[in-house]
């Protein structure tokens, strides 16, 4: 589960807005014995995941309080990325200033990048032909809502149009392993 920051949802339970802020977390489904009505009034909008892949596709990261440990773990890849210039470890505003530049452009739409299939790393998504695969394994496994329900292998173009920001995918590079639904282990 994550949000976007905030209520992206009116009274009606219609979305009517991407995000409210640049803070977008992965959370977990329980913590603490708190329950919410989801798409409650004037209160963040519960957004639901296949896993955390699938979050991490959208721009989302660790959430720093209900996954402290896979936070801590993301902020330790962020500082090990290439990129990554902190003498401490990045601050979670840092991190959501520079995702939020990666996930959307200023018209609102979603940031991808061209990259050889080859060169992801595992837990990091493509489109191809319109379809989102995730990479693992050496092989590109076909997403749909209900886990992964195709096995392909790697196409034989030399690009693919990768979803997952390019910040994540550094990330996931530098060490991160996102969690996956359990069907992409039956391949």
């Amino acid at each position: 589960m994550g949000n976007r920051g905030g209520a992206i949802h009116n009274d009606a339970r219609e979305i009517v807005r991407g995000y409210v802020s640049r803070r977008w977390i992965a959370c977990v489904l329980e913590f603490k014995g708190r329950k919410r009505t989801v798409m409650s009034p004037g209160r963040y909008t519960e957004l639901f995941f296949l896993d955390e892949a699938v979050a991490l596709a959208a721009g989302h990261r660790p959430c720093a309080e209900c996954r402290r440990e896979r936070f801590h773990a993301f902020q330790n890849a962020w500082m090990g990325r290439a990129a990554g210039n902190f003498s401490d470890s990045p601050r979670a505003s840092q991190m959501d200033e520079e995702l939020h530049c990666a996930r959307i452009d200023r018209r609102g739409n979603k940031v991808t990048y061209e990259a050889a299939p080859s060169h992801l790393p595992n837990g990091c998504f493509v489109d191809i032909a319109g379809s989102p695969f995730l990479v693992w394994n050496g092989a590109l496994l076909l997403w749909t809502p209900e886990g992964y329900t195709h096995r392909d292998v790697y196409p034989r173009l030399e690009t693919v149009t990768v979803l997952t920001p390019r910040p994540i995918v550094e990330c996931i590079r530098a060490g991160y392993r996102p969690a996956v639904h359990s069907s992409a282990r039956e391949f």
